[in-house]
């Protein structure tokens, strides 16, 4: 096997880090919903690590970038953003959401491709949200805009 003649400086590894950046972190995903005729609605949720309370919740038939960008600012009112925001690779959120966080010099942290463990507070609370309310919920259609 080939070894390099420089080995890599060790980095932080994922759990440390996401530990260590818990007050100053935040994380985005989208679950769906199906209605009782059968349409499909995007739940998008931006959750804070630290408090792990939901910031900004949204909800669309028909999600695109410009849309995610859009539900991006309205979770971010004046100073109150994060300094790391993680993300899956969906590819919804596009190159305009990257280029929307850089302007706001927020760092984004994508995780690795299928590795919801990387993620782990918004996949529990999408996983409890299932549990505790749409297991036992009828949604007719996605109510008052």
């Amino acid at each position: 096997m080939f070894k390099p003649r420089k080995p890599r400086k060790k980095s932080t590894t994922w759990l440390p880090f996401l530990h260590n950046h818990l007050d100053v972190s935040w994380t985005i995903d989208f679950l769906t919903v199906t209605t009782i005729n059968f349409a499909t609605l995007y739940v998008f949720l931006v959750l804070d690590h630290g408090r792990r309370n939901i910031v900004h919740v949204a909800i669309t038939r028909y999600p695109s970038m410009r849309w995610v960008v859009q539900q991006l600012r309205e979770a971010m009112p004046f100073g109150l953003q994060p300094k790391y925001l993680f993300r899956d690779n969906d590819g919804i959120y596009g190159n305009g959401v990257r280029a929307f966080l850089e302007s706001c010099s927020i760092t984004e942290v994508r995780t690795a491709y299928r590795s919801p463990w990387q993620n782990p507070f918004v996949e529990r609370y999408i996983g409890t949200l299932r549990r505790e309310v749409l297991d036992h919920v009828i949604v007719l259609n996605q109510g008052p805009s």
